[in-house]
């Protein structure tokens, strides 16, 4: 990947970059050994966070072949979300004569704040820790692994703002430096067909690359759009229940539901954007309270020029597309149509996507993703293979947060921009309990904070006072 030019770079930063990166510091030059580096050694897993990607995660750990695997211990901040993931796990692995299987008794289910630390302590070193909690707090819960010696799989995107990615990027040296294995859920990057494209292009078959662009053109997804918070809650369990519609907690449906897109079509340029500028706006709200917008815009710019234009929307009644393209000097491809799995990717001669210049399609049916980023990430461990993907994870949630903020604050804004940027959502999300009041509050109006492009310019809102 590119490394960005001019103002301060991301190598300045790996010093002391937060209170969890210095407490493993010590530690980090310290290798663990491969202790799971035979086939008969049954390696356990702890799920932290039991939403639906969590859940999907377990469920992908615990089909892996090169078994025996066992998830021993479940964590979460909901109790009813553990329970629910707990049922449907127990439907399909719950039979102990298997390689894989099921093992979390009653008291190995664990829910409060410091519930991921007592899962850790369910595991060895040389166990995997899965972390499919909302994005900010990644970077707390990856220091406690690296502290443990664990091997992590951790849900995209690891960061939502400068400083958890100069955080993350610090923490992420760390874990290479102790030879843990770590695998981050941008899944794409484990698709065969995608892989093979991407040589495809590298050997020139589309010539070379003058532009590329991306649509996520869907109705409202997940808990983006939200509505005011209903009574028998805290405000700051509720923020957390619906974190797809607050900044702090995840990026926002721009940070979790465009990552993918923006990602794949980097890969296949085989460099980061340097610069960013966008456009977005919020529409038919009516009592929706979060913070995103229903319409992104965004032309990414690459050193040599070249232009990456991305299109999200969440409105019900529009036109979809969920697809990725690349068009060269000699031919287009599709780097992705119709979602994530299967990809399906295409080379064309020219420019139009028809059927009559078709030169190549991947094979169909294509292997999974999801289970495929797992089979990489234990085979890494049974074989002791170099394997860790946080430098790559945080510096694509590095980008999509550049993309974000060029929306919601009307500028341009550079790699170094976003990396350098000092607004952190909530710098003390390693201190919440239960009783915390939320990182974000509303404001004298009733109303959580809203981007205002152009007049708020410097951050993507302008805090409110404290409640």
């Amino acid at each position: 990947m590119t490394e960005p030019k001019g103002g301060t770079t991301r190598r300045e930063f790996l010093k002391d970059t937060g209170r969890i990166a210095a407490a493993t510091s010590a530690l980090a030059g310290v290798a663990i050994p491969s202790v799971h580096a035979g086939e008969n050694n049954t390696i356990k897993v702890a799920l932290i966070g039991c939403g639906g990607r969590g859940t999907g995660a377990a469920a992908n750990a615990l089909s892996v072949q090169q078994g025996p695997i066992k998830l021993v211990a479940m964590a979460d901040v909901f109790q009813d979300k553990l329970d629910r993931a707990h049922d449907q796990l127990k439907k399909e692995f719950a039979d102990s004569s298997k390689p894989n299987t099921l093992d979390v008794p009653d008291d190995r289910k664990f829910v409060g704040f410091d519930a991921y630390k007592k899962a850790m302590e369910c595991l060895e070193p040389g166990d995997v820790a899965i972390m499919a909690t909302p994005p900010a707090f990644r970077w707390v819960q990856f220091g406690e692994a690296i502290a443990r010696n664990l091997n992590v799989f951790m849900e995209k995107p690891i960061t939502v703002d400068g400083p958890s990615t100069r955080r993350m990027l610090a923490l992420g040296e760390d874990s290479v430096k102790k030879n843990l294995k770590v695998g981050v859920g941008l899944m794409c990057r484990h698709c065969a067909a995608r892989g093979e494209l991407y040589d495809r292009i590298k050997n020139g078959e589309i010539g070379d690359i003058l532009t590329l662009r991306a649509y996520r053109q869907t109705g409202p997804v997940g808990t983006a759009f939200t509505g005011p918070k209903p009574d028998g809650i805290s405000e700051l369990m509720y923020q957390i229940q619906r974190f797809h519609g607050f900044l702090w907690a995840s990026g926002g449906c721009y940070s979790d539901f465009l990552i993918h897109n923006i990602e794949e079509c980097c890969w296949m340029k085989d460099a980061w954007p340097v610069s960013a500028k966008g456009s977005g706006a919020r529409t038919y709200r009516e009592d929706n309270i979060d913070q995103n917008f229903d319409t992104y815009s965004v032309e990414y710019t690459f050193a040599d020029g070249t232009k990456f234009f991305l299109e999200g929307r969440n409105i019900t009644g529009c036109d979809q597309e969920f697809a990725s393209y690349a068009h060269g000097s000699k031919g287009s491809a599709v780097i992705s149509t119709s979602g994530h799995s299967p990809a399906k990717c295409r080379i064309y001669k020219g420019q139009k996507i028809t059927r009559k210049d078709l030169v190549w399609s991947a094979p169909q049916p294509e292997a999974n993703p999801y289970q495929l980023e797992w089979d990489h990430l234990i085979d890494a461990i049974r074989n002791d293979k170099p394997y860790n993907e946080v430098k790559r994870g945080a510096e694509a949630s590095l980008v999509t947060s550049m993309g974000r903020m060029a929306c919601h604050t009307g500028q341009v804004i550079t790699f170094d921009d976003m990396l350098n940027c000092e607004h952190e959502f909530a710098p003390y999300v390693d201190q919440l309990t239960v009783d915390s009041p939320a990182p974000l509050q509303k404001g004298p109006n009733g109303l959580y904070p809203m981007p205002q492009p152009g007049i708020v310019r410097n951050r993507e809102f302008e805090t409110p006072a404290k409640a």
